[in-house]
């Protein structure tokens, strides 16, 4: 039997170079995060709740109102989150090449999630800095809008594990429902700034109700539907955002201020008026 040819022994020893460095590049972590929808929470109702799957702890009131009479309400207002891979967790390039064309999965520079030099403790600090920030807001703006005094009425806001800033209108339009409503004193879902349906949505709202884009809308619009939501408020900024990808049945509304999102609310619920629409 003849023995190989150089060519041969050559060819050999290539191919076998280039599927160890292939092997090798397929561990190899990569500076990057992967992002994925996570949970939503109904700030009209406890957390967490049945939809917050895998999130342990008591049951608690997301909010916790007194100084007022509140309503019973019935539909939802669901707040929404991302989540992402922790920061001490590699990223490689077999998992990155994975979620990349996956229309619920972002794969995003780490420090765009989490800022160079920073532990998780001190992420996590800061991002519960800032919840404290957005319930403050909105407490203000909820209040301001229904013309109460903040020396009388008192929001605690509850809501372990979940921090930053986007769940500020949802938050204000929770405080409005259980005060208040859609303003026209009837029981019930017909009372409801929801109609009795579940909404979604997320915005970071500042005292005067202004409203600010947050980020991520893509992917908290999966999260939404996901957990039953058939309308979503967005960020006006971020309509072509959120349009990427929409989940089927879900209806999205732009707002940029929350006297726009409680009009849209009206006129989704009554007929009687133009409800904004990112298309």
């Amino acid at each position: 039997m003849s023995s190989p040819s150089r060519r041969t022994v050559a060819l050999s020893l290539c191919g076998a170079v280039v599927a160890a460095l292939v092997a090798i590049a397929l561990l190899v972590p990569l500076p990057f995060t992967i992002m994925y929808p996570g949970i939503t929470a109904n700030t009209l109702g406890v957390f967490p709740d049945a939809k917050a799957v895998g999130v342990g702890g008591t049951p608690a009131q997301v909010l916790s109102i007194t100084g007022h009479p509140l309503r019973q309400t019935v539909g939802q207002l669901r707040m929404v989150t991302i989540a992402a891979t922790p920061p001490q967790q590699s990223i490689s390039i077999e998992a990155a090449l994975k979620a990349w064309p996956n229309p619920s999965e972002a794969v995003v520079p780490r420090d765009a999630v989490y800022p160079a030099g920073q532990s998780l403790a001190q992420v996590n600090a800061t991002d519960q800095q800032e919840m404290t920030e957005s319930q403050d807001a909105a407490t203000d703006a909820a209040l301001g809008y229904l013309k109460l005094s903040p020396a009388k009425v008192k929001v605690s806001i509850s809501l372990a594990d979940v921090g930053g800033p986007s769940a500020g209108l949802l938050f204000t339009l929770g405080i409005i429902d259980e005060l208040d409503g859609n303003g026209t004193g009837r029981p019930g879902a017909a009372g409801d700034l929801t109609n009795g349906a579940v909404i979604a949505g997320t915005g970071e709202i500042d005292g005067a109700g202004n409203v600010s884009a947050v980020g991520g809308v893509a992917l908290k619009t999966k999260a939404a539907a996901r957990d039953g939501a058939t309308v979503f408020l967005v960020p006006e900024d971020e309509c072509s955002d959120a349009l990427a990808g929409l989940p089927h049945g879900l209806r999205l509304i732009p707002v940029s201020t929350l006297q726009g999102a409680i009009s849209a609310l009206g006129a989704l619920q009554t007929g009687v008026g133009t409800v904004p629409s990112c298309s």
